[in-house]
């Protein structure tokens, strides 16, 4: 009989988990922190909606209107870009708050669930304290930018150059035929081709250097099902 009590869920939780005042207090916190976030993604998918819808407006203009030059996808990259910044700022925030709520359910909900104190150990409570007096970051400026490229904004880009290249091919005045053709059909009245160019390509530069970048260096929120043990969650 000792022997099973001393095996007991009971007395294997941690004195902690078994208080109801410090579960309430840890409950309220863990469902404001999940509130908070919520409203920082809601933020991101309105961004998300302006980019796309400031996009479809512009192409949906420049193929209507044949006398439009193909110098309007420059304001359209112009602002898909000022929203890509906004939403990398605020998807800065997003990850903040969606750190603690990920170190609660890592270091108070896991061992509550499984009534084992000893799953996840550290310092866990200081480092969620320290982070309630001084909030920090935690990625940095590019990592954020590139992640919101990779999950939304390569697909807003990749639309956009698809157009400007589209518009270039259909209302040209001269039929294109090489490289050649298509390097002085960029010029527009006092934009010279080289600028344009320089626009074009930098842009599929930077993108596909944003992407190379976080494939490297970053992994995903949610892994997928059998990545990291090879069987299915059964439900």
């Amino acid at each position: 009989m000792r022997e099973s009590e001393e095996h007991s869920p009971e007395r294997c939780l941690d004195p902690k988990l078994k208080d109801p005042c410090y579960v309430n207090a840890m409950s309220h916190f863990y469902r404001g922190e999940l509130g908070r976030i919520m409203i920082w993604r809601q933020r991101l998918d309105v961004t998300t909606t302006w980019a796309i819808t400031t996009s479809t407006t512009i192409i949906g203009v420049a193929f209507s209107i044949r006398e439009v030059p193909h110098i309007i996808f420059f304001f359209n990259l112009a602002l898909v870009w000022i929203m890509l910044w906004i939403e990398a700022r605020r998807y800065r925030f997003y990850d903040a708050f969606r750190g603690r709520v990920r170190m609660l359910e890592s270091h108070f909900l896991v061992p509550m669930v499984s009534q084992s104190p000893k799953i996840l150990d550290g310092e866990w409570r200081r480092l969620v304290c320290e982070d309630l007096i001084l909030p920090s970051f935690k990625i940095g400026k590019i990592e954020a930018v590139a992640r919101r490229l990779k999950r939304n904004y390569a697909f807003i880009f990749g639309i956009v150059l698809v157009a400007w290249t589209l518009k270039i091919f259909i209302h040209t005045p001269k039929p294109i035929q090489s490289f050649g053709d298509f390097y002085h059909a960029l010029a527009v009245h006092e934009l010279p081709a080289w600028l344009a160019f320089a626009v074009y390509a930098g842009t599929i530069v930077v993108i596909t250097a944003l992407m190379v970048f976080i494939l490297r260096s970053s992994s995903e929120e949610v892994n997928e099902f059998g990545r990291t043990n090879g069987s299915l969650w059964k439900i």
